[in-house]
């Protein structure tokens, strides 16, 4: 386990997740900047989704988006706080979630000396980018491309890090990795004081899970994943509110549609491991339509099913 001084400034708040909803389906190209705590905010139509969490001398940002909206990301954030972008934290490689670590990040600066008292004249250029170190492995892979300003610069390779509070934000973050998931490097960030939880694409509620087996993905480690979330978050009044869950991509979500979800991965996976067992082919998995009660709500992208029972069946044939 390796611990790191950190600070954060947030408390328990309410929010309204039909606002996000509407944010999620804008349809216009802005950047757009949900309240989700007093001082964490779910930033949508970057790419992937970004939480911002927003203290006295900084920010500190999971996930930046594509490479093409830096700027309006960076414009988002302006309006949020005067304040460097300190920290970046990515939940995984993709450049969906990843693209902005260097143009954002060149903006930004973070303490390399100082105090608890809040002493910030020792200053780094840049943010500092913290990832599963699978992360630093694939973004520095000669055929990746990624320029070196935009890897991380901070590693962990056991099950969890943890940024403790310090003067900066007043907040504790974990980051929680789940091996084999989306992809072999994914984490899940929780922000412990305000009880906020970014999943990266582990969960996406509005579609099918995108399993990256050859980036290592598996969809057992999804499933492990979202029971992961659900062992952290706590509901509030019938299972609603309580922990607020931003997710990779789509709208801002509780506890109940991470079980719902769940749920679905599970019975799918299930229903494709029978007709494994009975010697179906792929082809033959696909033509019995195994995710028809559910394609309604998350099968809309066309192809997005047939590539999901793809991957559920390699992920349970693959030699280990």
């Amino acid at each position: 386990m390796k611990l790191r001084s950190f600070t954060i400034a947030a408390r328990c708040g309410l929010v309204v997740v039909a606002a996000a909803t509407a944010f999620a389906q804008s349809g216009n190209d802005e950047v757009h900047a949900l309240q989700v705590r007093p001082n964490v905010y779910m930033l949508v139509g970057a790419g992937g989704n970004i939480t911002a969490l927003v203290g006295a001398d900084g920010v500190l940002l999971v996930d930046t988006g594509l490479a093409r909206n830096a700027d309006k990301v960076l414009a988002a954030i302006r309006k949020l706080s005067d304040k460097p972008v300190m920290y970046i934290v990515n939940t995984h490689f993709h450049a969906d979630h990843t693209g902005g670590n260097e143009k954002i990040g060149a903006t930004g600066s973070f303490p390399t000396g100082g105090n608890v008292a809040g002493d910030l004249a020792d200053v780094g250029k840049g943010a500092e980018i913290f990832a599963h170190e699978n992360v630093l492995n694939r973004m520095s892979a000669a055929k990746s491309g990624v320029p070196v300003a935009a890897q991380p610069t901070e590693t962990y390779h056991t099950e969890d890090l943890r940024l403790s509070p310090t003067f900066h934000f007043g907040e504790a973050v974990q980051l929680i990795h789940i091996p084999s998931a989306h992809t072999d490097g994914d984490s899940l960030v929780y922000f412990r004081r305000a009880d906020v939880i970014a999943t990266g694409d582990i969960f996406t509620p509005d579609g099918y899970p995108f399993i990256d087996l050859e980036s290592g993905g598996n969809v057992n480690g999804v499933i492990a994943g979202l029971n992961k979330i659900l062992d952290i978050a706590f509901p509030d009044f019938r299972l609603e509110g309580g922990t607020m869950i931003v997710p990779g991509h789509g709208r801002l979500c509780d506890i109940a549609d991470v079980a719902y979800y769940r749920d679905m991965v599970t019975i799918v996976r299930d229903r494709v491991q029978d007709q494994i067992k009975k010697g179906k082919t792929l082809e033959q998995i696909k033509a019995a339509k195994l995710t028809l009660d559910y394609d309604p709500r998350y099968g809309t992208v066309p192809g997005s099913t047939d590539r999901f029972i793809e991957a559920i069946y390699k992920s349970l044939t693959q030699k280990k």
